[in-house]
């Protein structure tokens, strides 16, 4: 079966989609490493868990906020956890699962991260847009990865 090659349009689309998630990620983790000494994971990491009730989720749930896999995560939060800004355990109420809490270091270390983040996000991505556009693309953004989790979805 021949694949349903793009037009010119959607290639254009396309091409400039791919120079976003790729520029963009690492503008952010440069930022992050200056000010912070944080990857872009692990700030999504942390960030997650500063919002938690009592600082503290589910392995999984956690793998799901911070959109990274659950072997990925648990390298990180290894790494996390040494550095004193995390502890693992398991969940009381399930023991099959794994809770991970941010601990007082962490919350700091988070804290002090987010103000630079925020102001690389809005200078590098809010700054170049209309409300009209940000509010585009926050339902671009719902549809594409909408379309990504019913594809990984068995």
């Amino acid at each position: 079966m021949d694949p349903q090659w793009l037009d010119s349009e959607e290639q254009a689309a396309w091409r400039r989609i791919v120079g976003l998630v790729t520029a963009l990620p690492t503008a952010l983790e440069g930022q992050l490493q200056r000010d912070s000494g944080l990857t872009h994971f692990e700030y999504w990491v942390l960030s997650a868990l500063s919002e938690a009730p009592e600082h503290t989720l589910r392995m999984g749930c956690l793998a799901d906020t911070a959109h990274g896999s659950l072997s990925r995560l648990s390298h990180v939060a290894r790494r996390l956890e040494r550095r004193g800004m995390l502890t693992r355990r398991p969940d009381p109420a399930d023991g099959r699962s794994t809770l991970a809490t941010l601990t007082d270091d962490g919350w700091d270390v988070v804290s002090a991260a987010a103000p630079g983040h925020v102001a690389a996000v809005r200078r590098l991505v809010f700054d170049a847009l209309t409300p009209e556009q940000t509010q585009l693309l926050a339902e671009i953004g719902d549809r594409v990865r909408r379309s990504v989790e019913a594809e990984r979805s068995p």
